[in-house]
């Protein structure tokens, strides 16, 4: 794999149709690991997919429950996203179950968003009633999600346990919704960082149940490897941030009550950050990343404020800064990861990222929502690009960090372990192509 050309440009949908790298070394502008110690597998491409549609519901979940609550402009668009992300979803499920299996998901899983929608009505309402039928029919739903899985992975993921874990996403929606209501804005943010999370931990479940009721299908690769958890791990934390920044940026110039507390949930993640630096390169590189990453936040807010007060003059002064602040971030990881990643590379990459985020901005401030929230979508699963790229040059410099048995269990997701093996017999293979060919056509159509 050319990491030159892959690290921060390719599309999500891609990493499925690239085989994971053989037993070879790093030379010029290629990153390899060892298969053992690989960030890249079948199954760790499974993996980061889910995380990447199941992270991005809750977070457009929580997002167009906040804009139904304010009666804001864009929630047509941001339920449109949420809408989308569902037909993703729904995609990957046919993409391993069938046509009729997807629809069937679909057909449940679009029922507990409407249902949120009748909260968020009912709230808006103060129709107390309303809301109690609400709660019962997510209720209700959870019970009918809970047995589709169970029967789909040939009982490996059990419906009892997956209700549980059902009631807790649906939980943390309402307690974000609710405080965010209430105008607790700090337990709000909270509870979105949580809700972003766990649904981390589904993916992983998943993506277990998978690979192990069709082992041929991923050649008989682990979603839970050390090697792949760092992948998900900054994944996680890279996605968020992009989130988090579009979103304190559209609170910044609307002058949101709420405004500060999202800027706090993106300076927590940013301290995430930096003590994922840390662990690997020690304290001294994690104050040193946190002050560089801090910077460019600093100059999107700048940028805000330009835009805000119509000055143009500071608006190029924060977009110079902030190609400023591309040439020292890329200087930073390519010297930390002694040239596994080169700085040309990750600062054609950052302005990827920069791009996004402003591109998003600007549609937002313009009321040009069509493009704000397809751009928000290729912001934020364009991290899980980067989080493989930075965690497979990681692996590469430290292999011996990332060396041990893979687990036959499954991994402590809070999900249970398997019961039963089911013979694979799918064409698993291919039928992935269409809904990775569906996120790419998607992307390019959003760029």
């Amino acid at each position: 794999m050319n990491l030159k050309k892959s690290f921060f440009v390719l599309p999500l949908s891609l990493s499925l149709l690239i085989p994971a790298a053989g037993s070879v070394s790093a030379h010029g502008n290629e990153v390899h690991t060892a298969q053992s110690v690989t960030v890249k597998s079948p199954a760790a491409d499974l993996r980061a997919t889910l995380d990447s549609i199941l992270s991005e519901h809750a977070y457009l979940a929580i997002i167009t429950m906040q804009k139904g609550a304010d009666g804001a402009k864009d929630f047509e668009a941001s339920a449109k996203a949420l809408m989308q992300n569902t037909e993703d979803l729904s995609n990957a499920v046919a993409s391993v179950y069938g046509k009729e299996a997807g629809m069937q998901f679909k057909e449940i899983w679009a029922s507990h968003i409407g249902y949120f929608v009748d909260y968020v009505k009912a709230t808006g309402a103060k129709d107390e009633a309303a809301k109690k039928k609400a709660l019962a029919e997510l209720d209700a739903y959870r019970v009918k999600q809970a047995d589709f899985l169970d029967q789909a992975t040939g009982g490996r993921l059990k419906s009892a346990q997956l209700q549980e874990d059902l009631n807790m996403h649906v939980k943390e929606l309402l307690s974000a919704f609710d405080s965010y209501v209430a105008g607790d804005y700090s337990t709000a943010y909270k509870s979105v960082r949580e809700s972003i999370d766990h649904m981390y931990h589904v993916g992983k479940g998943l993506s277990w149940a998978i690979t192990e009721q069709f082992p041929d299908t991923f050649s008989s690769t682990k979603v839970d490897t050390p090697a792949s958890d760092l992948r998900e791990n900054l994944n996680h934390l890279l996605s968020e941030h992009a989130g988090f920044a579009v979103l304190a940026m559209q609170k910044g110039i609307s002058g949101a009550k709420d405004f500060e507390a999202a800027a706090g949930a993106l300076s927590q993640n940013t301290d995430d950050l930096a003590k994922a630096i840390g662990s690997v390169y020690g304290d001294e590189a994690a104050a040193q990343f946190k002050t560089i990453w801090s910077s460019h936040i600093g100059y999107f807010v700048d940028y805000v404020k330009a835009t805000a007060g119509k000055d143009e003059a500071a608006k190029q002064k924060a977009i110079g800064e902030l190609d400023a602040y591309r040439a020292k971030q890329a200087k930073f990881l390519e010297t930390a990861t002694e040239g596994r990643l080169k700085a040309s590379d990750l600062e054609a990459g950052l302005k990827v990222h920069v791009d996004d985020l402003l591109l998003a901005f600007n549609s937002y401030v313009k009321g040009d929502y069509n493009t704000t929230y397809p751009t928000v979508h290729t912001a934020y699963t364009h991290m899980f690009m980067v989080g493989e790229g930075l965690s497979g040059a990681i692996v590469n410099q430290f292999p011996a960090k990332f060396q041990g048995s893979m687990p036959a269990a499954m991994p402590k997701t809070g999900l249970p372990a398997p019961q039963s093996n089911v013979a694979a017999g799918s064409l698993l293979a291919l039928a992935l192509t269409s809904i990775l060919a569906a996120l790419m056509v998607r992307r390019s159509k959003a760029n």
